[in-house]
């Protein structure tokens, strides 16, 4: 099981993050991705969802139109870990 990162870890792995805020109350963070049109915004959550897939490492998220918003934490530990960093940076490296 992944371990939730804490202290200067945790502060390392968020510093490799753009764009992406803590969520006030859990130990998680938050992305809104705002796209051309619902199909580039769904076109992302396809290929987001396949990376997923394949890390075993599902994200919280909903899709209004052309906007994406992403909560990442991983339950079975408690809080974020660097399967939320790195499904973090692949859902940044798609969305460039």
């Amino acid at each position: 099981m992944p371990q939730k990162l804490s202290g200067e870890a945790r502060d390392r792995a968020f510093a490799r993050l753009r764009g992406w805020s803590n969520v006030e109350g859990r130990d998680a963070i938050h992305k809104k991705f705002v796209f051309a049109d619902f199909n580039a915004a769904f076109g992302f959550m396809t290929r987001a969802a396949l990376i997923a897939e394949k890390m075993d490492h599902h994200p919280e998220w909903s899709n209004v139109y052309k906007t994406v918003e992403v909560t990442l934490s991983t339950h079975d530990a408690g809080g974020l870990t660097e399967l939320d960093v790195k499904l973090a940076e692949a859902m940044d490296k798609l969305a460039s």
